[in-house]
């Protein structure tokens, strides 16, 4: 074994010797990196109605960051968020019905909707103990993207990709991916980590944030405040134009006419990245680091300058970053943040833990001001949805493992609804292009090398 890991070192020293790219070729052949230019604009790589984000606004002919803005399917989602909380309901139903179909649901179609959800909010028989259970991993990603490719052994039109037998697979992975991330938490709580293990059955007359309260919990008690809000971060998470990176990837996957299960996993294996859907673990880590090394978190000159050891490289993970301060789009704000900002203060008096939730707004208030001092910006820095969704999920005890699966469930929505666009409007297969900048060279025979 310790010469396979020496071969593999040599291996990969071989490797970015050939391999590596020059920074400079990118902008001598006018590739930007990562399909985005240095103000943020990404290459138009195709059209949606389900969702639309604006960083940027016209004033007087000349284009200026604004606040961020969010809609879907044309809706503000401070205006679809402000409608359901004051009715007092919970929206995550509301906003999948809406997203998927287009329009908001009148109240016998949302009636509908939900009891459809609940109908689907089963699993094959013993799906729990031979799959869920068998082979438990650390990574609940990992779980469920194992559990998603095994329920096409159960689904005899698997390979179906027409429209109705989509959004019935859609609808169905929908309910159960709550379940699902749930169960492989507790298998792997149980059988790894020696603790109990407690399997609930979901309750049909409940929204799906309750649902998954009441399946995590061993007494299945929650709070309204921690339903509502934990209903609302579903929302939140829903969807975020077609262009993130786990929604790109449903749709490039998509276009190959393959079945909804290997789409739906390999959308899972985009959001699992730590650039994506890891973002608020890594947030809530940073944060138990800075109140480990920083002598008083009430001090804005310490706390600033553990933010400027972040971005030295000589704090916590020495990446450089300080999570959860950034977006690949807004500018100004991110509009999930604002609206979370609003409830996260709410809750953190419920559960006794108003000093954090200071602490988050000092560091959110501190680091645009250090970033900009200290790196070369394009574009605004501000807080970004993770900031905050980390703290509302520790907040809720939901244990870390679960923090990218949170966004999973509700991001399913969201790629559901691009899976089916991208099946109803293009029969076209997505290959962009790539230059080669490899010299030519003569073959050499192995005598000659």
């Amino acid at each position: 074994m310790d010469n396979l890991t020496a071969r593999c070192e040599n291996y990969a020293a071989i490797c970015r010797e050939t391999t590596s790219i020059p920074y400079e070729d990118y902008d001598r052949f006018q590739v930007k990196k990562g399909l985005r230019d240095k103000n943020g604009d990404g290459v138009r790589a195709g059209l949606t109605n389900i969702s639309r984000i604006e960083s940027f606004e016209n004033v007087n002919g000349e284009r200026v960051p604004c606040e961020g803005r969010l809609y879907y399917r044309g809706i503000n989602v401070e205006d679809l968020v402000g409608g359901f909380l004051s009715e007092n309901r919970f929206g995550f139903e509301e906003s999948a019905y809406l997203l998927l179909f287009g329009k908001l649901p009148d109240p016998e179609e949302l009636t509908a909707f939900e009891k459809t959800l609940a109908c689907c909010r089963t699993l094959p028989r013993n799906f729990t103990r031979d799959v869920i259970m068998k082979a438990p991993s650390r990574d609940i990603m990992m779980s469920l993207s194992k559990s998603v490719l095994m329920l096409s052994s159960y689904d005899k039109r698997a390979d179906d990709i027409s429209i109705e037998n989509v959004l019935h697979q859609s609808l169905m992975l929908i309910s159960i991916f709550p379940m699902i991330s749930v169960y492989g938490y507790h298998a792997y709580n149980h059988y790894i980590r020696g603790k109990s293990m407690y399997i609930h059955r979901p309750d049909p007359n409940l929204s799906t944030a309750e649902n998954f309260l009441r399946l995590l919990r061993p007494d299945k008690k929650y709070t309204s405040l921690e339903a509502k809000i934990l209903d609302l971060a579903l929302v939140l998470h829903m969807e975020h134009g077609g262009g993130n990176n786990s929604t790109f990837t449903t749709h490039v996957v998509s276009s190959s006419g393959t079945d909804t299960y290997s789409t739906i996993a390999a959308a899972l294996g985009s959001l699992k990245g730590p650039k994506h859907g890891g973002a608020n673990v890594r947030v809530v880590q940073m944060m138990k680091d800075l109140k480990a090394n920083v002598k008083d978190v009430c001090d804005e000159d310490e706390v600033a300058a553990y933010l400027l050891k972040l971005l030295n490289r000589e704090a916590f993970d020495q990446k450089g970053l300080i999570y959860g301060m950034g977006h690949a789009v807004y500018t100004k704000s991110d509009p999930r943040c604002q609206i979370f900002k609003r409830y996260v203060g709410q809750l953190s008096e419920e559960k006794g833990r108003r000093k954090d939730y200071d602490l988050y707004t000092m560091v959110e208030r501190l680091a645009p001001k250090v970033i900009a001092e200290n790196r070369r910006i394009y574009k605004g820095v501000s807080a970004n949805v993770d900031f905050y969704s980390g703290l509302i999920y520790s907040m809720l005890d939901i244990p870390e493992e679960l923090y990218t699966p949170m966004f999973a469930i509700a991001r399913i929505v969201g790629w559901s609804a691009h899976r089916l666009e991208e099946l109803i409007n293009v029969d076209k297969i997505i290959r962009p292009s790539y230059i080669s900048i490899a010299e030519n060279r003569n073959y050499a025979a192995l005598d000659e090398r």
